[in-house]
């Protein structure tokens, strides 16, 4: 079965499944804000037309300066994306033909992105039970290496490598080639420090945000890397012109000094996922800690959990499979924490499948 290599557009999956959609589905694969943008977007809406009629600035300056000033770099340090993955795939060409490691389970993209540009890959697994970076074979891995891919709170799992470990892994690698990528693209949703602090004293550091996860923006498609002004300009040459187009510029900027939001949402998802993972531990799942907006379940008599993804694909209910995640390989589902309700309908739907 071919199942689609990333979340949301649930009707891929449908089809993938072999299963009927229902008119009424809760797409849990999407991992972005349940709240919506903020209501600041929506008053912004005037100015949007101002702008469509002018090609945007394609060094995104101003914007590039307010996400600079947030974390306290230049603008220098910064580099915009039409989304994270457009990033990726301009650190996977600047490593073209040469080898790429990544720390498993990790996002697709990176491996994607990576053999697309002819990077042999090497996978470096944790221990899902046991969350540490293992530094020493990364040590080792990176000695050969053009880049190491690193993503933490991480996708699929929602688990956190501490700063501690990262500074570590740095000062080891600190006289290598390799650059080292720590993509962060669900920071905002974990509430930990960045470290984009340590940028300044890792020249071979080079962090990804997404901006459009904390502020459910997914659709204008703006992420960025902070890394020192070497690792920018060399990836410089493979960003096309204007790729980042005027509307998302200027949501951006405001998305760079707007940390309320973030910070009100992150209460209330530390509650509603704590809430569920208690229940789902209750009704007889296995569910891994997280400190972000999604985590990963299962049920313990599934090797695979086919069965139970189209279970609740039948229901009207969309979890993110695990099947292309190495390490993970369909032993898992990730679910995404919604609003109060939704949340509630999947309990449901979960405690009829135990209850066969």
């Amino acid at each position: 079965m071919n199942f689609p290599s990333h979340g949301a557009n649930p009707s891929h999956l449908y089809k993938a499944s072999g299963v009927v959609k229902p008119s009424s589905v809760i797409d849990f694969s999407v991992n972005t804000n349940p709240d919506g943008p903020p209501g600041w977007l929506k008053d912004m809406w005037p100015s949007f037309f101002k702008t469509v009629g002018d090609y945007p600035d394609p060094s995104g300056q101003t914007a590039a300066e307010a996400i600079a000033g947030r974390l306290a770099l230049l603008f220098e340090n910064i580099l915009l994306g039409n989304g994270a993955a457009e990033i990726i795939h301009f650190i996977a060409r600047y490593a073209s033909g040469q080898k790429a490691v990544i720390v498993t389970p990790a996002f697709s993209e990176y491996e994607e992105a990576c053999r697309a540009y002819g990077c042999p890959v090497e996978y470096v697994p944790v221990d899902l039970q046991n969350w540490t970076l293992p530094i020493n074979a990364l040590v080792e891995r990176a000695k050969e290496a053009a880049v190491l891919f690193i993503c933490t709170p991480n996708n699929p799992t929602g688990q956190v490598f501490q700063k501690k470990e990262l500074i570590t892994l740095l000062e080891k690698t600190s006289s290598f080639g390799a650059i080292i990528v720590v993509d962060e693209a669900f920071y905002d949703f974990a509430g930990d420090e960045s470290i984009t602090s340590e940028i300044k004293s890792f020249a071979h550091l080079a962090v990804l945000h997404s901006m459009t996860k904390m502020y459910a923006v997914a659709g204008l498609r703006i992420g960025y890397v902070a890394a020192s002004k070497e690792i920018i300009t060399k990836l410089k040459p493979y960003r096309p012109h204007w790729n980042v187009n005027a509307i998302a510029l200027q949501v951006a900027q405001k998305i760079a000094s707007d940390t309320e939001y973030a910070v009100r949402t992150r209460k209330w998802i530390d509650k509603e996922r704590e809430r569920m993972i208690r229940e789902l531990m209750v009704i007889g799942f296995v569910v891994l800690p997280s400190a972000v907006n999604f985590y990963l379940l299962k049920d313990p008599a599934l090797d695979n959990q086919k069965p139970l993804l189209q279970f609740l694909l039948k229901q009207g209910i969309v979890l993110r499979h695990t099947e292309n995640f190495p390490g993970l390989d369909g032993q898992w589902l990730r679910a995404a924490v919604k609003k109060e309700q939704d949340n509630n309908q999947l309990l449901s739907a979960l405690k009829e499948w135990k209850s066969r």
